[in-house]
């Protein structure tokens, strides 16, 4: 049966709180940490050996997706009803935004330590301790806009700039590709600073803390800023048809270190090929 994704922003309180006790269920059951386990396996940057599938590469979106819907299902074996909402941060660009209430994400971290005192993940609440990738200790961290070096949310123009171009990908199929929405809208560029960040990696500096570095699914904001990215390909597929869905969809590709349109993506048997059409699980509201 075919689920919808919902703006996090029009989630009724009922809804909030249903997905948030799913989400608390998981972590409970131990499942949620594998997840975090998983993303810090795989976040292979440019300069690291080995294989490179959920950043820095072309795989970043088939990956993401198939990431997502693995969460979503642990979601729905505890309770049916619940998917997983995106977060458009091009329009809920405010600290004070419904998505950090005190009854969803809560908040910002306190001054003095970053540590997140508001809402169903704050450590004080006993329900959420950091146990993976942790380096500030068991408590959830947020800075955001991070004041002592600030950066701000995306744009509609800073996301315009992605979605225009019609290239999915380009060599050499990394963080310095200069050409394809795929690393436009990861958001590498050859800026320096906080200028070198654009969409998706802008939004996990902005949001700071934990969502920085490859143990950032830690904060369940996570989920919300990758299923607005997903949202942003289907879009992207739709707008240019005409266009590859995938690229490189063959061929040497510097040692096997991407993988190709029809080479399985690890840790599944999952091809990105199989992960470009998503209508007959999932849609958006």
């Amino acid at each position: 049966m075919v689920y919808t994704r919902q703006n996090q922003s029009s989630l009724t309180a009922a809804q909030k709180k249903r997905f948030v006790s799913a989400l608390l269920a998981v972590k409970r059951k131990g499942q949620y940490d594998e997840f975090v386990r998983m993303h810090v396996a795989f976040y292979v940057g440019d300069g690291d050996g080995g294989q490179r599938v959920a950043h820095m590469a072309p795989t970043f979106l088939p990956w993401h997706r198939q990431f997502l819907l693995e969460f979503e299902g642990a979601l729905q074996r505890v309770d049916p009803g619940v998917s997983v909402p995106y977060w458009d941060w091009t329009v809920d660009r405010s600290p004070t935004s419904s998505l950090w209430g005190e009854g969803f994400l809560g908040g910002n971290g306190r001054r003095s330590d970053r540590r997140v005192m508001t809402g169903p993940f704050a450590y004080g609440n006993g329900h959420w301790p950091i146990k993976e990738g942790v380096t500030e200790g068991e408590f959830l961290t947020r800075d955001f806009g991070r004041p002592h070096d600030p950066i701000e949310l995306p744009t509609k123009d800073e996301l315009a700039w992605a979605m225009r171009d019609s290239l999915y990908d380009s060599a050499p199929w990394n963080s310095t590709s200069s050409h394809g929405f795929r690393n436009k809208v990861e958001g590498w560029t050859s800026g320096v600073g906080n200028g070198k960040f654009r969409n998706h990696n802008q939004v996990h500096r902005w949001v700071g803390g934990h969502m920085l570095g490859a143990g950032s699914v830690n904060d369940p904001v996570f989920w919300f800023n990758h299923a607005f990215v997903d949202l942003l390909w289907s879009r992207w597929h739709r707008k240019y048809a005409n266009s590859a869905p995938y690229l490189p969809a063959g061929g040497t590709t510097g040692a096997g270190r991407v993988v190709t349109l029809d080479e399985p993506m690890p840790p599944w048997k999952v091809k990105p090929s199989s992960m470009i059409e998503h209508g007959h699980l999932y849609r958006y509201a």
